[in-house]
């Protein structure tokens, strides 16, 4: 059965470029990505808008901000695509070749392990295409709220929005200093030690805030908070420049260097969250996302926890 939309909406390519739209945030960055000029985006775009007879997206701060018409066609767009990549799985499965695009995205964090996790996966289906987006917390749980991605990981999950969910990884947060502070020359140290240092934030939201919130809650102390950063990568140069110690995932040591920083030895330490793997329920899953559950599950979980006993770094 045809719906009014059909004749209007005239080509998947439409549909995919506004998924680029979405994802890349800009024209100018989707035409890039689609090796197309921007005036075709634009054109496709206002067709799609016309076949749908309202915006579908407004302009705040020189910014795209999706209406609430956009984002409906836009998971219709992802489950259209979808189906045509189940269908390519299948005829791929028959011909024992297997194909198709994956799609995360994942908290800034987990950036560090990521690639880990995909490169076994890409070498045993060279073939597969993987959409990978990293962002913020707020952002990876407004992905997931429009079910844009197969999979999203988080170190605390929300719990708002139905979802499933595999536990994946121990996520140690750990202590870190300059190795020339005269804390990192200090033995037996405790949690008071590091209330007296100035210390460097994560910004409120992020999944490392909100453990870290929740361990001084439960040891009813306080920090010395000097500074509130929105990146690891910023606060790891700030503590190589000794403007003050942090907690972070010991995961940006392992794989983003550690050059010049120490793990101090405090006695409460580490905090051991968790990293997930989730995925929304109402969500279903291609074939190729189910075939990356299982690696996870068979292949990945230990592959990572290999290294990071290797690292010395796999808390119990």
């Amino acid at each position: 059965m045809r719906s009014r939309l059909h004749a209007h909406i005239g080509t998947i390519r439409q549909l995919e470029i506004l998924l680029a739209v979405h994802d890349k945030g800009s024209i100018k960055a989707a035409a890039k990505a689609l090796f197309l000029t921007q005036p075709t985006v634009s054109i496709q775009m206002k067709k799609l808008a016309q076949a749908m007879g309202s915006p579908l997206y407004n302009y705040s701060n020189r910014k795209i901000l999706f209406t609430d018409i956009g984002l409906e066609l836009i998971k219709t767009a992802v489950e259209v695509l979808d189906s045509f990549a189940r269908l390519d799985m299948a005829i791929g499965n028959i011909k024992d070749f297997k194909s198709g695009t994956l799609r995360l995205a994942v908290v800034t964090t987990s950036k560090y392990f990521i690639p880990h996790l995909l490169g076994p996966f890409l070498e045993r289906y060279p073939d597969i295409d993987i959409q990978l987006n990293i962002g913020n917390r707020a952002q990876t749980i407004e992905r997931l709220k429009q079910g844009v991605d197969d999979f999203y990981v988080f170190s605390h999950p929300p719990s708002d929005i139905e979802t499933q969910s595999i536990e994946f990884l121990v996520n140690p947060l750990v202590a870190i200093a300059h190795e020339d502070h005269p804390i990192a020359k200090k033995k037996n140290l405790t949690l008071e030690d590091l209330c007296k240092e100035p210390f460097l934030m994560r910004e409120q939201g992020s999944g490392t805030r909100y453990a870290i919130e929740a361990f001084l809650k439960q040891h009813n102390v306080k920090l010395n908070v000097k500074m509130t950063i929105e990146s690891n990568e910023a606060i790891k140069h700030l503590v190589m420049s000794k403007l003050g110690i942090s907690i972070l995932s010991a995961h940006t040591l392992m794989y983003g260097g550690q050059s010049g920083l120490v793990r101090l030895p405090i006695k409460e330490l580490p905090i051991n969250a968790h990293w997930f793997f989730v995925w929304s329920k109402s969500k279903r899953q291609t074939l190729i996302a189910t075939e990356f559950l299982n690696h996870i599950e068979t292949n990945g979980r230990s592959l990572l926890q290999k290294e990071m006993i290797k690292n010395d770094i796999l808390y119990s």
